[in-house]
């Protein structure tokens, strides 16, 4: 299982994937913003996302975005 986690303080502006969703390494899973910036945050690796945070989340550094198996 990969987890994706946040490298830096964000919200989370948007949900690219759902639970479920097939996913290849490089495919923008969720989109964050942080100072005006939108962040996208990219699978690490293929397989099926089996979670995925909340949109409007706000999150910190190193805080689980998302896992794929």
């Amino acid at each position: 299982m990969t987890e994706m986690r946040a490298e830096m303080a964000a919200n989370v502006w948007k949900i690219v994937v759902e639970n479920g969703a097939e996913v290849a390494i490089g495919d923008t899973l969720v989109i964050l913003e942080s100072m005006k910036m939108e962040i996208p945050v990219e699978a690490e690796a293929a397989g099926t996302v089996t979670m995925v945070i909340a949109e409007g989340q706000a999150i910190d550094e190193d805080d689980l975005i998302a896992t794929i198996q």
